[in-house]
């Protein structure tokens, strides 16, 4: 494995840490109604665990309103139950046909509570990061101990993994930001 190689998986797997930071981010209630709050609960499905949006189509007809329509009807009680059991706090009402979600104003301290949640949040994608990125540079001066590459090399490609985790830090940062954002408007 030559460097090129180490740099693009470094490269792939902090993409990947920045979606799943990404998808952890969407999951946080900010007061306004989106998909991505529910879209991931794992619904017993007939005694197998599965992904509420492969059983439902997720709408939002307006800011404050989540409806969850199951292709079958029989899996509501089931739907209802994974809502429930998660930390969203909300109380999910039914008809027969569909789930409703009614997405409450936030209080302020709530709002300070989910701060201090994305804030951790943040600062685990950014150890993810940093782990990531000094396993990368591990293994580059591990070529360079074994001779297989100049030392000129292994300095080259320790400022393109550096360059390339600054980015994704600022990444983390602009997400993190647009979050603390939503937490704040009323």
């Amino acid at each position: 494995m030559g460097t090129r190689d180490i740099v693009k998986d470094a490269e792939s797997k902090m993409k990947k840490a920045i979606e799943a930071a990404r998808r952890n981010f969407a999951e946080i209630r900010t007061g306004r109604a989106s998909p991505h709050l529910v879209e991931g609960l794992h619904v017993d499905y007939y005694g197998t665990p599965t992904v509420l949006k492969s059983l439902a189509s997720i709408t939002v007809p307006d800011a404050r309103l989540i409806v969850i329509q199951p292709w079958d009807a029989t899996v509501i009680p089931e739907i209802e139950k994974a809502i429930s059991k998660s930390n969203l706090g909300i109380t999910p009402f039914n008809d027969g046909k569909l789930v409703r979600l009614q997405i409450p104003q936030l209080t302020q301290e709530r709002r300070e509570e989910l701060k201090k949640v994305v804030k951790t949040m943040a600062e685990e994608g950014r150890i993810s990061l940093r782990t990531i990125r000094r396993d990368a540079n591990d293994a580059v001066k591990k070529l360079e101990t074994d001779k297989v590459i100049p030392e000129d090399e292994r300095f080259r490609s320790q400022d393109e993994i550096q360059k390339i985790t600054d980015k994704c830090m600022a990444d983390l940062e602009n997400i993190l930001k647009d979050k603390e954002k939503e937490l704040t408007e009323v």
